[in-house]
């Protein structure tokens, strides 16, 4: 789980720079010291809460984890097993290898899915080449897989709300392709046709952004008004929280929001979106604190932080150091939900019994075979 920040002490030499200020989960109106000579003016630092990993992207990171310790390396990863250069990094430094395809997995050997879910025939793939199968799903992506199955069942058109090309839209196409329309927001919404407007339901994406979500819904049952809906929300808990959460930052007062998260990232980008929409002066997607510009800052007294779902803590902590050196070291933490949500890891994984021999790993096959 995330490391809290422990900035370096010592005693004797010149003064050091004091760690990042935690404050209450409300913002302390109440004056602050005056800053130092030889430091700006002391700037304010809104922090997101809830941020960073959700229940599915522990899962996932830590089905790897523990494939590697069962297993040991290498263990074969389909596609990023989350959307995060941090995270694929150093589960590649354990032994992880990413592959875009069980194509290049060695027959026999061990490989997971990522948490973004993939189309049948990719299982059916594995199963020929005798692949041993660890299946990190977010388990709310299966969710949408299986109502997608249930409605294709029973004669309906599914208009899935998401973006085309995303590997967790490509895995819930897979599950029923001829009655899947993929519509892309409010305005596909105004020209998507489906062959019987009373047989039609509406899925999404995972990582969408709620009020485009919901406008695009408007549209659609504009058009359709025996439109059915899903049992129960598609966008996951944890991208709403973060949403919400951003909403409270600009709220608050933040001038700026700096987004913890990579580009492929969708919930990420969506939190960049969130903000804007929100009245943020502007807002960024960063991969690291060091990927901050100095002219973002210049100007601003408040800056709001959070991160994606697929984001480690640490690239938070880094960014409170970062900012703390430039003056920001008022922080405080405002918090729009309490996740308790937690997802227990693949069935599959599990180690060999006595008699049982393990998986088979690259250069176990016998020559010839």
């Amino acid at each position: 789980m995330p490391d809290p920040a422990n900035p370096p002490g010592g005693t004797g030499g010149p003064a050091r720079r004091q760690p990042p200020r935690l404050g209450p989960a409300t913002p302390d109106r109440t004056a602050t010291p005056p800053a130092p000579a030889h430091r700006p003016r002391e700037g304010r630092v809104l922090l997101a809460a809830p941020r960073g990993f959700c229940a599915g992207v522990v899962r996932a990171v830590d089905t790897v984890e523990e494939a590697l310790a069962l297993y040991g390396p290498p263990v074969y990863v389909r596609n990023e097993i989350v959307h995060n250069q941090r995270v694929v990094a150093d589960l590649r430094a354990k032994g992880a290898v990413f592959v875009a395809e069980t194509d290049q997995v060695p027959e026999g050997a061990t490989v997971i899915l990522s948490a973004h879910g993939v189309a049948p025939t990719v299982r059916t793939r594995a199963a020929e080449r005798h692949l041993n199968v660890i299946d990190a799903t977010c388990p709310l992506v299966s969710k949408v897989h299986r109502e997608a199955v249930r409605y294709a069942a029973q004669g309906y058109t599914i208009l899935l709300i998401g973006h085309a090309g995303h590997e967790e839209v490509i895995g819930t196409l897979g599950h029923a392709p001829d009655q899947i329309r993929l519509v892309d927001g409010p305005e596909q919404a105004a020209r998507i046709e489906v062959p019987d407007a009373s047989r039609t339901v509406w899925l999404s994406q995972t990582t969408l952004s709620v009020d485009e979500t919901t406008r695009t819904v408007e549209v659609l049952k504009s058009r359709f008004p025996q439109l059915l809906s899903p049992p129960s929300d598609d966008i996951c808990y944890a991208t709403q929280n973060r949403q919400a959460a951003v909403k409270l930052l600009v709220a608050g007062g933040a001038q700026v929001v700096i987004v913890l998260g990579s580009a492929n990232s969708s919930n990420s980008r969506r939190l960049v979106d969130v903000a804007d929409d929100a009245g943020a002066r502007a807002a960024h997607l960063v991969d690291h604190a060091r990927d901050i510009a100095p002219a973002w800052l210049r100007g601003v007294h408040t800056v709001g932080v959070t991160s994606g779902a697929s984001a480690p803590e640490t690239l938070v902590t880094e960014t409170l150091t970062h900012l703390a050196d430039r003056g920001y070291t008022d922080v405080h933490t405002l918090s729009a939900a309490q996740e308790t949500t937690t997802f227990a890891l693949p069935h599959t994984l599990h180690r060999p019994g006595p008699d049982q021999p393990p998986p088979m790993r690259t250069g176990d096959q016998a020559l010839g075979d």
